[in-house]
């Protein structure tokens, strides 16, 4: 029996996602990464920084995942968070149409977690600046998801995201844990949080939620593979169907 072979776009300053894709699917021998990268170095309101998610420019380097022959690509980015859910279901439609592959992304994955934990007031820690942190909470609140504690670090430099540490990631969610949230999304592909949301989870015996780790859930889903597997990264969620 051949591998299934699991395809990644992910910004290029991310430093996170590869190696935590890999430690996740560590016991999936039967499965194959690939990765493909599209620049993106800071994130901010500004038309700048805001053209980097271009739909063209991503287009082009999904066509080029494509190559590979992939069971399904994934969008191991955000940025439909403050950009506007929509924008990723277009994308997986564009990205389908192009290249006949099955598509999940990250932001539609967290939606998807959410759904099943039948959970409705949430808790986001970030690293980002207050003006995009402003319009997350706007986009999940249309989405009938009530934002009722947050933590942002503050930063703009997309690299810079990967060097806060994971016990100032461990102390924001606690406290946001304490502002009441039923489960804590760890926001962005660049935050390692991956190692810390189960430790959390199972202290607190509240769902923390990684981005990195619901992209690599939600491809397992579109393909109807087990996520029972993945109870060392997410305790709550992969008891659920």
């Amino acid at each position: 029996m051949g591998r299934e072979r699991i395809a990644m776009l992910t910004p290029s300053s991310n430093s996170v996602v590869e190696p935590w894709c890999y430690e996740i699917l560590k016991k999936s021998p039967e499965i194959s990464l690939h990765f493909n990268r599209v620049e993106v170095l800071r994130i901010d309101k500004d038309q700048e920084s805001l053209s980097q998610f271009h739909d063209n420019t991503m287009l082009n380097a999904f066509k080029l995942l494509s190559h590979v022959k992939p069971s399904i690509i994934g969008w191991n980015g955000t940025s439909a968070s403050w950009l506007g859910l929509d924008r990723d279901r277009t994308l997986i439609d564009e990205v389908y149409e192009a290249t006949g592959c099955k598509v999940v992304t990250s932001s539609l994955s967290i939606l998807a977690a959410l759904s099943l934990l039948n959970v409705k007031k949430i808790g986001l820690v970030t690293p980002y600046v207050h003006s995009i942190q402003e319009q997350i909470i706007k986009n999940f609140e249309s989405e009938n998801l009530n934002c009722v504690s947050e933590i942002h670090f503050n930063l703009t430099d997309n690299f810079s995201f990967s060097e806060v540490s994971e016990n100032n990631i461990s102390n924001a969610v606690e406290t946001v844990i304490e502002g009441g949230a039923q489960a804590v999304i760890i926001l962005c592909t660049n935050l390692p949080g991956t190692r810390v949301a189960p430790i959390l989870e199972k202290k607190y015996n509240i769902p923390v939620l990684d981005s990195v780790f619901l992209t690599v859930w939600g491809a397992f889903r579109a393909l109807n593979k087990d996520t029972k597997i993945f109870s060392e990264w997410a305790p709550t969620l992969s008891r659920l169907l």
